[in-house]
């Protein structure tokens, strides 16, 4: 069964990252953009990585410009605007494509594993995937669902017994 940890993705900074370095954590994948109507979700994003981040949550924020051109910084302007207005401290990746055939395969995989509105598509920024201790997809929100609606559903994924 592929999980979340059989992917890799490039950081802000160029390095690249394995996603096993988040096994047996709780993961919130999100596809972001600075210049959205959704962008304060960003504050949202940040408060439940410091209330649950000790007790095993990540946020994976992976900037997209796929939707509207939300998205035009530079990787440096885009860690810059997230650290200077949000205070952003999650791992950020890359700018990516989460949908087409230039899709991040982690994000035809989280497509694949929960579909939405549009069916294997993302539909807008700020669509998050929470994906459980075990690394399978648990539930998909779309750009709407603020990220505090979110806490009860990461409650219950922490509770899970590690793998």
């Amino acid at each position: 069964m592929t999980t979340l940890t059989d992917f890799s993705a490039t950081r802000l900074d160029g390095s690249d990252e394995s996603l096993a370095a988040y096994a047996g954590q709780v993961a919130l994948v999100v596809n972001t953009a600075s210049n959205c109507g959704f962008t304060p979700q960003y504050e949202g994003l940040e408060e439940l990585f410091q209330t649950y981040g000790e007790q095993g949550l990540v946020v994976l924020g992976f900037p997209c410009n796929q939707f509207g051109g939300q998205e035009p910084g530079a990787a440096d302007d885009i860690g810059a605007f997230c650290q200077k207005n949000y205070g952003v401290s999650f791992p950020m990746f890359e700018k990516i494509e989460v949908n087409g055939d230039g899709a991040h395969p982690v994000f035809d995989w989280l497509k694949k594993e929960k579909s939405g509105l549009l069916g294997g598509k993302i539909k807008w920024n700020f669509t998050k995937f929470l994906v459980g201790r075990d690394g399978a997809v648990v539930k998909r929100y779309g750009p709407t669902t603020k990220p505090a609606a979110i806490a009860a559903d990461i409650e219950k994924a922490l509770a899970a017994p590690k793998p």
